[in-house]
Formats: C-alpha cells, sequence, structure tokens
C-alpha cells in the first residue's frame, strides 16, 4: 500500500485520513486537511482505496475499504507512538466507522470530515445504524449546507451517540465550499476543522489517560 504520512515534529495525534468516493488521496481538498492538522500538531496518513488506484470510478465493497483501512492504521501504528485516531472525508470516514464498529481497527478516536449520513434528497439515518456499536469518541465536522447530512437527523444522531461531538460549519457543503458573503467567521474552514478536530483528539487522549 502507498501512503501519504505527514507529521510535524512535535505531533501529539495521528489520524489515518481517508478519502471520498470522488477523489483520492491527493485532491487539494485531502492535502488542505492534512496541511491544517499539521500545523495543529496532528500527523496524517493518507491512501487510496483500492479502486482509485485501478482506476475505476465505482468505490470498493464494504469488506475491501474495511481491509484497506485496517491496512493503513496498521501503518499508522507502525510510525508513530502518538496516539492514533481514524476518519476521513465522506465515504471514507464511513468505512473507517465500519471499520472500528467490526474491530478491524481498534482507534482512539474517529473524526469524521462530511460524513455522508444519507444520498441527496432522501433523508435517512440506515447508513449510521452501526455507530452504537462503538464505544470510541466520535467526532463529526458538518457544513450546514450539507445536502448529505439533513441537519435535523445529524443533531439526533449525534445525541444518541456517547460520546459523540458535532460542531457545524458555517455556509460549508459536503465538499468545503463556503460562502464567502454569508459566512461570519473569518477563519478558513479547513483551519477550523483541524483546530476542533486537534482540541478534540487532545481531550480524548486526555480521558484515557
Amino acid at each position: 500500500m502507498n501512503v501519504l504520512w505527514q507529521s510535524p515534529a512535535d505531533a501529539h495525534a495521528a489520524l489515518v485520513l481517508a478519502h471520498g468516493a470522488g477523489a483520492g488521496m491527493t485532491h487539494r481538498s485531502m492535502q488542505a486537511i492534512a496541511d491544517a492538522l499539521e500545523r495543529q500538531g496532528v500527523a496524517t496518513l493518507r491512501f487510496n482505496f483500492p479502486f482509485i488506484d485501478a482506476g475505476r470510478s465505482r468505490v470498493d465493497s464494504k469488506e475491501t475499504a474495511v481491509a484497506a483501512v485496517a491496512e493503513a492504521f496498521a501503518a499508522a501504528k507502525a510510525r508513530t507512538q502518538s496516539p492514533v485516531f481514524a476518519g476521513g472525508h465522506s465515504f471514507g470516514g464511513r468505512m473507517s466507522s465500519h471499520a472500528a464498529a467490526s474491530g478491524a481497527i481498534d482507534p482512539a478516536g474517529l473524526v469524521f470530515f462530511a460524513f455522508p449520513l444519507h444520498a441527496a434528497g432522501k433523508p435517512s439515518t440506515d447508513r449510521a445504524a452501526h455507530l452504537k456499536s462503538i464505544a470510541r469518541p466520535m467526532l463529526f465536522l458538518s457544513g450546514t449546507r450539507d445536502a448529505l447530512a439533513e441537519r435535523d437527523l445529524l443533531e439526533r444522531l449525534v445525541g444518541d451517540l456517547a460520546p459523540a461531538e458535532l460542531h457545524w460549519l458555517a455556509t460549508a457543503d459536503h465538499g468545503y465550499r463556503v460562502q464567502k458573503r454569508t459566512r461570519a467567521s473569518s477563519e478558513d474552514v479547513f483551519d477550523e476543522m483541524a483546530r476542533v478536530a486537534a482540541d478534540f483528539m487532545q481531550r480524548t487522549v486526555g480521558r484515557d489517560g
């Protein structure tokens, strides 16, 4: 497995960062997340799911994707003594959660960048039924304009999970595009995600310690 390991010298945590269904580990959004996390003292390990390396547009089966997450998680554990978290953008985050639910990985916690709760225009929580079997802390970073995560549904879901947290990214859509004219915060959306994620990781490690 080819991976991209990006780490600051003083990393306090590491995150296995899985990509979404539409682009691989080198996509500019994935790079922006990794760069922002590095500035917050978090190392990242990125990898491609097999369908990307094979040049296919159709995503891998859950079993194949979970196996890839497990391989990447082992690669991260071999590179650092810091606590290792798992997660990713959209499809990658969802497959990381399946890996945790099945016992294929045992991360310190899970970080979801735009968890795809349902298909656009088809609100449902069926895709998230397995999350209740995960005992590790979870953080959901979701845009207020994300068409794949209806706000009321996601809030109710997170409220039923323990422990889990939800942070709304004002005016962001599923691909992190923001409406600059109406977004009240001047903070870059990737810096906001990284700041919240790093704080979550530090608090999670503190609880475990």
